[in-house]
């Protein structure tokens, strides 16, 4: 289970912070298989996208429709708010890259 924090070390020697970072999921109802896969999908479409939300949303969208069939939806971002209807079993909701914010739904 993957709900470990972003850490923050401070190097002594060089007072430099070293910033660790680490999905962290704050509420998630898929299965085990599908939260792994799809934490895995979500870090490296932020990886990839790191300086386009929009981008990486369309990317966890398209793989997952593929993956676990049609209707998915994906918001990627920091500062937002939201309100939504979801197939049981079936939402991830992370922060990645200390605020990076991810929810993956699907609603058909």
């Amino acid at each position: 289970m993957v709900d470990t924090v972003e850490a923050k070390k401070e190097d002594v020697e060089t007072g430099k912070k070293i910033i660790h970072s680490h999905p962290l999921v704050r509420h998630c109802d898929m299965p085990d298989e599908m939260r792994n896969e799809t934490i895995e999908l979500c870090v490296t479409a932020c990886e990839k996208h790191s300086s386009n939300n929009e981008s990486a949303a369309k990317l966890i969208k398209e793989s997952m429709d593929v993956k676990f069939g049609p209707s998915w939806h994906a918001v990627v971002g920091e500062g937002f708010g939201l309100e939504i209807t979801h197939e049981c079993r079936n939402l991830l909701y992370m922060f990645f890259a200390g605020n990076m914010a991810v929810c993956v739904w699907k609603c058909s």
